[in-house]
């Protein structure tokens, strides 16, 4: 069922994705036929924000450095961006990138790592939210965390989100797995961003005729139907059919 945007996530809730991308206008083709989107530009920076049926559902930007990884990125949000990045070192994580104000009023991005090395993002919001859609194909649906230590994880994560993971009105939009039960063990910790679809074959024709490919799958999850793929630049993601 489609969520509409209202207000603020609570702290710990997955609330945005972007991809850094060497060629956004090559994205923009890719994820349109893929998965409907159209765009606009950002109302900040020089990004474009990916639409379904006219909410923001994702953000492509342009990497402006060669040597940074072509990767999606998950953001939790939260009310005190600086507090939490506190906490995150308190745990055994690591702060990234500092916090940063974005635009003229529209939030704060910082990055950082759980203990284990796997990246997120934080994001504290103001005029820009976060999704306008999600829980539907063609938008964010689940979000994977592939993590060596899972107990680590779980304690990490655990006390870190805890009323988004465990609270009275929680419904977690994400979960985790051991790196080897989809990936080869060399592969480091890190957050899969799941995207929703109709049907997860024929995304995945789809996802080849674009010039990306898939990594693994299709397999059963408790959450549904999986495949993990790559775009036609390199940036990994999942589809999910529910």
């Amino acid at each position: 069922m489609a969520e509409n945007r209202a207000s603020a996530y609570g702290e710990g809730v997955p609330c945005w994705v972007d991809a850094q991308l060497p060629d956004v206008a090559a994205g923009r083709r890719f994820y349109g036929e893929l998965f409907g989107w159209t765009f606009e530009a950002a109302p900040y920076g020089s990004s474009s924000w990916a639409l379904k049926d006219g909410e923001p559902v994702a953000e492509l930007t342009n990497k402006t450095d060669g040597r940074m990884p072509t990767v999606w990125t998950l953001y939790f949000a939260t009310h005190d961006i600086e507090a939490l990045g506190r906490r995150i070192r308190s745990a055994g994580g690591q702060v990234v990138t500092a916090p940063v104000r974005v635009g003229a009023g529209h939030g704060a991005a910082a990055l950082v790592t759980d203990a284990e090395g796997a990246v997120f993002g934080l994001w504290q919001a103001g005029r820009h939210v976060g999704f306008g859609r999600r829980h539907e194909p063609g938008a964010f649906a689940w979000a994977e965390l592939y993590a060596r230590d899972t107990d680590a994880a779980d304690a990490f994560y655990g006390e870190l989100f805890r009323d988004a993971l465990f609270g009275p009105d929680a419904r977690p939009d994400f979960g985790r797995a051991s790196v080897s039960d989809v990936f080869p063990a060399e592969m480091p910790p890190h957050f899969l961003v799941h995207f929703g679809v109709e049907d997860c074959a024929a995304a995945l024709g789809t996802v080849n005729r674009l010039g990306g490919r898939v990594q693994a799958g299709p397999f059963g999850a408790s959450y549904g139907t999986v495949a993990v793929v790559t775009d036609n630049q390199g940036a990994s993601f999942a589809v999910l059919e529910r």
